[in-house]
């Protein structure tokens, strides 16, 4: 399996979901999300969500980070358009 894996292409208006070894960084992942699904937004797939970040209009403690069911040794990440 690659290191980063889109699993689900459309979360919402400007989110997408990969799964992903859970050390990949955020360039390793976006670079997947936007040669594989791109957003087709100017600036594409920015943002890897990897905490909570209070006061965001979009962003809800559900989408932190998460431990992938089938393998630990990865997680289910969330990106920001």
């Amino acid at each position: 399996m690659n290191r980063v894996v889109v699993t689900r292409p459309v979360v919402g208006i400007c989110f997408m979901q990969v799964c992903a070894e859970s050390d990949a960084t955020d360039e390793e992942i976006l670079e997947v999300c936007n040669s594989e699904n791109p957003s087709g937004t100017t600036h594409g797939w920015g943002e890897v969500v990897r905490e909570f970040q209070e006061g965001h209009m979009f962003l809800t403690p559900q989408m932190c980070p998460v431990q992938c069911k089938d393998d630990p040794k990865r997680s289910h990440f969330m990106v920001m358009c």
